[in-house]
C-alpha cells in the first residue's frame, strides 16, 4: 500500500476515523472547527487535497466554501477539494442515485413522489429524477418550496408540485410507483403495498401498508467514494471502505 503524501482534511470527525483512513493509504489529519473560513484557506495554503466534513459541519462548509450546484441546492456540503480554492460538493445526492441504480429498481418510465418538508431536503432526492421517472411529485410543507424545488427537475418530466395539506396529495400518491421521504414524516395512509420506499430521514423501521423499504446499506459506501473522488482525486471500491464507513459515521 503506498500512503500518500498530501494531507486530506478531516473537520469535525472523530480520531478513528484519521487511522480507518490511513489504511487507505490516506494521509487523513482532523482540523478546528471554530472558524471553517480560515480553516479552508490554511489548508488551501499547506497543500492539502481536500476535506471530509461532519455532517454537523456540513451547513456551516456551505458557506466557508464555493459550493457547487448540487450543494447550492440542499444547502450543505460534505466533501471540499483545495484547488485554486476551497470548492464544495454534497456527494450524498449522486450517491443516492447510483445506489438506487444499483438496486436494480425499474425507474424508466415510472412514476416518483418526493415528500420532504422544504426546497433543500427536497434537492436530496433530486439526482434520483435523471433516473428516466416519467412523471414526479414533489411535496413540501408549502406550494412555494414545492415549485421552486420542482424547477430543477430534468427537461421532458412531468412535474406535479404541491403542498402536504394538498387534497389531492393522496391521488398523486397512489399513482407513484417510488416514494421518497427526504424530510418531515410520512403521512399516516399513504403508502400502500405497491411502493417501494426511500427514506432518507432514517426513521422508518419498517416500510408502512404492505410497501417494500429500499435497502440503503450501501449508500453510506458510495457516497465515500464520491467524497474521497471529490477531495482527493483518488476512486476507491465501495467494498474496500466498509471500514472507514464505520469509524466515519
Amino acid at each position: 500500500m503506498q500512503v500518500s503524501d498530501t494531507p486530506l482534511a478531516l473537520i469535525g470527525y472523530p480520531g478513528p476515523a484519521a487511522r480507518a483512513l490511513r489504511e487507505l493509504g490516506l494521509v487523513a489529519l482532523a482540523t478546528p472547527t471554530d472558524d471553517l473560513k480560515s480553516v479552508m484557506d490554511a489548508c488551501t495554503t499547506l497543500g492539502f487535497s481536500g476535506a471530509l466534513v461532519h455532517r454537523s459541519q456540513e451547513a456551516r462548509a456551505h458557506d466557508a466554501t464555493q459550493a457547487d450546484a448540487t450543494a447550492r441546492r440542499v444547502g450543505r456540503v460534505d466533501a471540499v477539494a483545495f484547488t485554486a480554492g476551497a470548492h464544495g460538493t454534497f456527494a450524498l445526492a449522486d450517491a443516492l442515485g447510483d445506489t438506487l441504480e444499483a438496486s436494480g429498481y425499474a425507474s424508466r418510465g415510472a412514476s416518483a413522489l418526493l415528500l420532504g418538508t422544504d426546497m433543500h431536503d427536497l434537492a436530496l432526492a433530486l439526482p434520483l429524477t435523471r433516473l428516466g421517472f416519467s412523471t414526479v411529485g414533489v411535496v413540501a410543507g408549502n406550494t412555494p418550496d414545492a415549485e421552486r424545488a420542482a424547477r430543477a427537475l430534468p427537461a421532458g418530466v412531468r412535474a406535479f408540485p404541491m403542498s402536504r395539506q394538498d387534497s389531492a396529495l393522496l391521488g398523486l400518491a397512489e399513482r407513484a410507483d417510488l416514494l421518497v421521504l427526504t424530510g418531515g414524516s410520512l403521512p399516516a395512509g399513504l403508502a400502500q403495498p405497491y411502493h417501494t420506499i426511500v427514506d432518507l430521514t432514517g426513521l422508518l423501521q419498517t416500510a408502512p401498508g404492505g410497501a417494500t423499504l429500499l435497502d440503503l446499506t450501501a449508500l453510506h459506501a458510495r457516497r465515500l467514494v464520491c467524497q474521497l473522488a471529490h477531495a482527493t482525486g483518488q476512486r476507491f471500491h465501495a467494498l474496500e471502505l466498509e471500514g472507514a464507513v464505520a469509524a466515519l459515521m
